[in-house]
C-alpha cells in the first residue's frame, strides 16, 4: 500500500511540474497572452495607418484639387498665374 501511495505522489508531482514549468504551462500561456495583447495593439495602430493611407489614395483619385495640394505642399510647385513669396524668419 505504501508503494502505491509513493507512486501516486510521484505522479502528482510530475503533473504539477508539467503544469507550472513544461510546454503549455501557466507561465508559457501567460507569456503568450502578453505577446498577443502587444500584437493586437500594434495591429490596431497599423489598421489606423492603413485607413489614413486608403483615404489619401481615394482623395487623390477623386479630383485634381488633392493632387494640386500635394504638389504645392510637398514639391513647392505653383501655377502660371500665381506668385511665389518666400518669407524668411530673422
Amino acid at each position: 500500500m505504501k508503494v502505491l501511495w509513493s507512486i501516486m505522489v510521484i505522479l502528482i508531482v510530475l503533473l504539477q511540474v508539467r503544469l507550472w514549468v513544461g510546454e503549455g504551462s501557466y507561465a508559457q500561456v501567460w507569456g503568450l497572452s502578453e505577446t498577443i495583447a502587444e500584437q493586437r495593439q500594434e495591429n490596431a495602430k497599423l489598421a489606423a495607418r492603413n485607413e489614413r493611407l486608403y483615404a489619401e489614395v481615394r482623395n487623390l483619385g477623386s479630383g485634381q484639387g488633392a493632387v494640386e495640394e500635394r504638389a504645392r505642399k510637398d514639391l513647392g510647385l505653383i501655377r502660371d498665374d500665381e506668385t511665389f513669396f518666400l518669407v524668411l524668419e530673422p
